[in-house]
């Protein structure tokens, strides 16, 4: 999983600068998984785009005039150097702007083209509301939200295979991780404006696989149907994302 969601935050830094980056606030999201390898996932709520400092590359990094050539530790001489293109482009606002609004909209009809999504409209102060519904087996890998055109890549949710007869949740979007914030290149700065500043939701797990392990500390509870229930209440203050190993039906 860490493998996965490291790949993942890799592949959307170069579109943290020149894209949107979108987190949860307001919001109740379900996972239901079946012995079987069933699932079914839903989101509805909101989700803002993340005001996003620009980095300091003032550092020699950059091709300016009077560039003293001076070789840092991490270079390798035999490589060219790297620059901060998606930096230099100015894409990105400081304020709100009416070229924020554009690219919600934008990103609002995008969005509303992907299955699943079955509403998506922009509603003001950087945010939409979504609602997201998708059932499938899991015999791969499912995230959510990507977005194959890089506006949406962080994943608030993950399910990860783990041999044939097990797959892992993990929600790090559901969680306020201030070292996974600082690690994007800078997002959010400010606690008032870290991408778990706003976290204000419900997420919940039902099951009638095996649960190996899981971290809500108040444990699952039988539903009456055959199935169990954990659920994790979301805000500013949650630092572990929610998790859970359930054993499913082998893979062939």
């Amino acid at each position: 999983m860490a493998r996965l969601i490291r790949c993942l935050t890799l592949f959307a830094a170069p579109f943290m600068l020149a894209s949107c980056l979108l987190v949860p606030t307001k919001f109740a999201s379900t996972l239901d998984i079946g012995a079987d390898r069933s699932f079914t996932f839903t989101y509805v709520g909101e989700v803002q785009l993340l005001k996003t400092g620009k980095p300091d590359f003032s550092d020699d990094e950059t091709d300016i005039p009077g560039d003293d050539g001076i070789r840092q530790d991490w270079e390798d001489d035999s490589e060219p150097r790297l620059r901060p293109v998606a930096a230099q482009s100015g894409e990105i606002p400081s304020d709100d702007t009416a070229d924020e609004e554009t690219r919600l909209k934008r990103l609002a009809e995008t969005l509303s083209k992907e299955y699943g999504f079955r509403s998506v409209r922009s509603i003001g102060n950087r945010s939409l509301a979504i609602d997201y519904r998708i059932s499938g087996r899991l015999d791969h890998s499912f995230v959510f939200p990507f977005n194959p055109d890089g506006e949406a890549v962080v994943p608030f949710l993950a399910i990860e295979l783990r041999g044939k007869d097990r797959v892992r949740v993990k929600a790090p979007g559901f969680a306020n991780d201030s070292n996974a914030a600082s690690s994007m290149g800078g997002i959010g700065g400010a606690d008032e404006a870290s991408p778990g500043a706003r976290l204000d939701g419900r997420f919940t797990l039902t099951t009638n696989a095996e649960i190996i392990s899981q971290n809500q500390e108040d444990g699952s509870e039988a539903t009456g149907d055959g199935k169990r229930r954990i659920v994790w209440t979301v805000t500013p203050d949650t630092r572990d994302a929610p998790m859970a190993v359930l054993h499913v039906q082998p893979l062939p």
